[in-house]
């Protein structure tokens, strides 16, 4: 005796596992692609991070020129304004000296008023 099932019960079993193939196989695209969106997301973060630090190296760098440069411009000053170089500029040595000297007096406010 073998029993027949109807055609429609076979078809639906069939479909049932078809069904289940299919959605295990859409499970695993769906899988892959957040992999590959994750790894995509990971290497810009990454592609950012190391041209930040590029960007931070040059302007520590350029920082530093800038400090050496401010240096020098400071010893360059401070020999400016030392005495012994007043003392031997030529300019400050063609001034003559002044003939008579007048004082302002020393009741009047700074203001000008008595």
């Amino acid at each position: 005796m073998t029993v027949r099932l109807p055609e429609s019960r076979l078809t639906k079993r069939s479909s049932l596992g078809q069904m289940v193939a299919q959605s295990t196989m859409l499970l695993m695209i769906s899988i892959g692609l957040l992999i590959l969106l994750l790894a995509l997301l990971i290497l810009f973060h990454q592609n950012a991070n190391a041209t930040k630090g590029y960007s931070l190296r040059t302007l520590e760098r350029e920082r530093h020129h800038l400090l050496l440069e401010l240096e020098t411009v400071n010893m360059e000053i401070a020999r400016a304004q030392a005495l012994t170089s007043l003392e031997t500029d030529k300019q400050l040595e063609a001034m003559a000296e002044p003939r008579q000297t007048q004082y302002a007096p020393t009741d009047i406010d700074v203001a000008g008023r008595p």
